[in-house]
Parts: structure tokens; sequence; C-alpha cells
């Protein structure tokens, strides 16, 4: 299969339906996201809005997501909380489902801003802990 860069809202979708199908699966991942998402197909709509404005700036305004938000709250719904290896398990899948299907610059910023995006994001977790 010959791998080209995100161009468009298909290669979006698919991006983010095949991680999620991933993250369902996963050992560690499934149980939180399989316990938190109760409406699938909205779900990875909405990821797909997020990701289509991130990586191609097209979409939905900036002041429709509030991932901090988000993973706030589902970080005080599980027992455990939101660890960093979940965040480098959720990294892991992101990264190989980009190699898999996608090739480019496009591909490359999706790795980057994910990275950045998990560090800020256990960051903020960490410190709301403590107020």
């Amino acid at each position: 299969m010959t791998r080209h860069d995100i161009q468009n809202r298909e290669d979006v979708e698919k991006l983010v339906h095949t991680f999620y199908a991933q993250v369902r699966e996963h050992p560690s991942l499934g149980p939180i996201f399989n316990g938190i998402v109760t409406n699938w197909p909205e779900h990875l709509q909405h990821l797909s809005d997020f990701w289509e404005m991130i990586l191609l700036q097209t979409g939905p305004g900036k002041n429709k997501f509030n991932p901090l938000k988000v993973h706030k709250e589902v970080d005080q719904k599980i027992g455990q909380g939101i660890t960093q290896v979940h965040f480098g398990n959720w990294l892991e899948l992101w990264f190989n489902t980009l190699d898999i299907l996608f090739d480019g610059k496009v591909a490359d910023y999706a790795k980057e801003h994910a990275r950045n995006m998990a560090s800020i994001l256990f960051l903020r977790i960490y410190e709301a802990r403590d107020n």
C-alpha cells in the first residue's frame, strides 16, 4: 500500500477511526475509553472535527473544543486516574497508526502535535490534582 500525506476530511476520518478501533481493544486504554464513551459514532465525529481543525485548519472553530476540561473530567471519573503510562500507550498507538496509513509533513505534524498535547494535558491534570 502506497502511503500519502493527510490531505482531506476522509483521511482524517480514516486516521481517527482506525486509531480508536485499536484504542478500544487496548488492555489499559480500552477499559477507560469504553467506560466513558457512551456514543462512539458521535465521539468519532467530534474527534474527527478536532483533528481536521488541527491538521488541515478547516472544519469547526477552536472554541468548540476544550481537551483539558474533558481529560480532567475523565481523570476524576476513573479510579486510578490518568497516568503517564496511559499517555505513552496513546502516543504509541497514534504514531503506529500514522506510520501505517500516512507519510508526509501533515502526518509528521500530527505526531508532533499529539506529543505536545499529551505532555501539556498530563502536566495540567497532575497540577489539578493538587488543588
